[in-house]
């Protein structure tokens, strides 16, 4: 569909699969804090892998997960039963174990390191845009990134803002009910602090989150 439609479909966190690149339409390749098809053993990020991955002339984009709005600062685990000799290969995992998805990434902690491995995927991927997705919770560590891109002159090439509103069978009632800001509550807010601190300029935003009809399109167009 996205070759024939001539758009671009993403991965998900899941990993980069020979499924997503069969038909030869343009992939966005999500990282989560699984780093699934370019991790160690250990679950750490691995930089040859993501390298050779990248640099497939399909990807043409990569999007850091931070969080997602149907399950904002929630990891996840897929059982060892579900995980499958094809599931273990594309996923770089072990069969028989777990597969952990922790709430936080391993590769940084703060601001400062994101923007740093930014950095580091973009010179990996030779240029290609690199960007981070999350779900807005508190305000301030919004602000701290930015700040922080300030500071250090790296900057995404987008940001993918997700809405609260998001929905998962893999999520507690309580997160996907309550816990994160709704798309466009958090779309207006990100749209405002970036031209704030001057940012906007440099990033393009990519709002996620029950954009269903045209007028949808039309409302987030306008925030």
């Amino acid at each position: 569909g996205a070759n024939l439609g001539n758009f671009a479909h993403n991965t998900g966190e899941g990993g980069l699969s020979d499924y997503h690149l069969k038909h030869g339409g343009d992939i966005i390749w999500q990282i989560g804090t699984g780093y699934f098809s370019c991790r160690n053993l250990d679950g750490s990020f691995n930089e040859d892998a993501f390298k050779v991955r990248a640099l497939i002339p399909q990807v043409k984009m990569i999007e850091i997960k931070l969080s997602q709005g149907a399950k904002p600062g929630h990891g996840g685990i897929l059982p060892a039963k579900k995980v499958t000799e094809e599931v273990a290969r594309i996923r770089m995992v072990e069969m028989g174990k777990d597969v952990i998805s922790p709430p936080t990434h391993t590769a940084f902690s703060n601001p400062h390191e994101m923007l740093a491995f930014i950095k580091k995927l973009r010179e990996l991927s030779e240029g290609k845009p690199i960007g981070f997705k999350l779900c807005i919770g508190n305000k301030c560590e919004f602000i701290a990134i930015c700040k922080a891109m300030n500071s250090s002159g790296i900057y995404p090439d987008f940001i993918t803002v997700d809405g609260g509103e998001g929905g998962t069978g893999a999520a507690p009632q309580e997160f996907s009910n309550a816990v994160g800001m709704p798309l466009r509550d958090a779309l207006a807010f990100v749209h405002d602090i970036l031209c704030g601190f001057d940012l906007k300029q440099h990033i393009k935003i990519i709002a996620s989150g029950k954009i269903i009809s045209g007028f949808d399109m039309i409302k987030a167009f306008a925030l």
